[in-house]
């Protein structure tokens, strides 16, 4: 709808409706301002009131305003400004991603008992910083030196029988050796003591022979004698003569059967001796299966003095475990040990926390409409809630699954009526080196972490 023009561009108008206006009568009141003036609280109400017309004067100052040449370049100008502000606002804010959702993440490592036994002694406390290899707790390691001892005397024993098994092997080697050598020997010499004796014998029968024939003739010829001393043909020292010489006929006769006699007896005792020697031969020839068994008496001792030892380094372990020791650099936490305490193995006592930058991290979870530009490498602004401070990093590496994929009960979503949740992706931010080398940051934390993602 058009306005009406002013009374300076139209000036006849306003006349025109000045003339239009109603007189005022005799019995109304005056409406010139000069006989009837205001009250001032109206006056000064009138004056305040941002409603009222503009005055002449004031709208010809804002019309030789805005006909000023120079005013349309200034909001040009400040157009151009806003235009280029916001341009660069837009910029700005699309240039990283930013989230609430994230905490400082870390090791916990937890410290327990490798034995059972009672705790003597307690070193630290909590929220103490300790170095690698510290002594946390001590148990009362007697009952361990005691096993250490007795672990110690049945290694000593049985490196002994080890060591005298092994030396029965050579002795043994040498003494199965012999028994063969010497066996061999005594079957060929009773081969030989066999023949010799055949052979005697077989002159023994030769001499029997001879002796019989002898005896056969010297009995004849005492026969023949008897009747010629008998008809005193010949003499008595003849006679006497052919006697003795039969009886040693005879005799000779009775001396060849028992030599022949002895000699088979000695054919007999060589082949007894032979059997002998073929026997112990047999017995020598199980040499290799007797050095077998040997060796394998000292593999056994060998192998039970190895367990001896292996059950000594064992009861030194465990005497070394009585003493328990920090696994890394960190802040001790949770504590739940007391001295006089009887733990068991596997039973926690404390945890230790790392806070060196290699063990510290950030995990930021970002939507995942957020993760589009995400890149391990890309540089990251970390806003610390507890320290105020703000902190150096980079994208480490995203996640293989959201964060719902990992909780106790993951979403279904085949099931039910599905609602589509945006879901959100951790994502690991790594310190810079040297950004918190006062070791403030502790795992829990709250922080706003803003990765630069162009």
């Amino acid at each position: 709808m058009d306005q009406p023009t002013s009374a300076v561009a139209d000036p006849k108008p306003q006349a025109d409706a000045r003339a239009s206006q109603p007189q005022p009568s005799q019995n109304q009141p005056s409406q010139n301002p000069a006989q009837n003036p205001p009250p001032p609280d109206q006056s000064r109400q009138n004056q305040a009131d941002p409603n009222q017309p503009d005055s002449e004067a004031q709208y010809k100052r804002r019309s030789a305003f805005l006909s000023n040449p120079r005013t349309k370049w200034a909001l040009i100008l400040v157009a151009l400004v806003v235009i280029v502000g916001v341009f660069f606002l837009w910029r700005y804010l699309a240039s990283y991603e930013a989230t609430d959702d994230a905490q400082i993440d870390g090791h916990v490592n937890s410290v327990s008992a490798r034995i059972s036994g009672h705790v003597s002694s307690l070193n630290v406390q909590d929220n103490q910083y300790v170095e690698k290899g510290t002594v946390l707790v001590e148990i009362d390691p007697a009952d361990y030196q005691v096993a250490v001892d007795q672990a110690r005397a049945d290694y000593a024993d049985a490196e002994a029988e080890a060591s005298a098994a092994g030396i029965n092997i050579p002795i043994t080697n040498v003494n199965t050796t012999s028994q063969v050598s010497g066996a061999q020997a005594s079957v060929s010499s009773a081969k030989a003591g066999i023949a010799a004796a055949r052979q005697q014998f077989d002159a023994a029968k030769s001499q029997i022979a001879e002796a019989d024939a002898n005896n056969i003739k010297a009995q004849n010829d005492l026969v023949r004698y008897k009747q010629l001393i008998d008809k005193q043909e010949i003499s008595q020292q003849q006679y006497d003569q052919a006697v003795a010489a039969a009886n040693a006929a005879s005799a000779t006769l009775q001396a060849a059967r028992s030599n022949a006699d002895a000699y088979a007896a000695q054919i007999e005792q060589a082949q007894s001796r032979l059997q002998q020697a073929a026997a112990d031969l047999r017995t020598a020839a199980t040499a290799p299966q007797t050095m077998r068994v040997i060796r394998a008496r000292a593999q056994s001792a060998l192998a039970n003095a190895q367990r001896k030892k292996a059950a000594l380094d064992q009861a030194e372990l465990n005497l070394q475990y009585t003493k328990i020791m920090a696994p890394v650099n960190g802040v001790v936490s949770n504590r739940t040990v007391e001295v006089g305490q009887n733990v068991q193995p596997g039973q926690e006592m404390m945890k230790i926390i790392p806070l060196d930058e290699g063990n510290i991290w950030v995990t930021a979870n970002f939507k995942e409409t957020q993760l589009q530009y995400m890149r391990p490498g890309l540089a990251a602004d970390i806003d610390v809630d507890a320290t105020g401070k703000s902190y150096k990093g980079h994208v480490d590496s995203i996640a293989g699954a959201s964060g719902a994929r990992f909780s106790l009960l993951p979403p279904e979503n085949a099931t039910g009526n599905y609602v589509k949740v945006v879901q959100r992706i951790p994502v690991k931010i790594v310190l810079n080196a040297g950004e918190d080398k006062a070791h403030e940051l502790r795992p829990g934390m709250s922080v706003n972490p803003k990765v630069w993602i162009k």
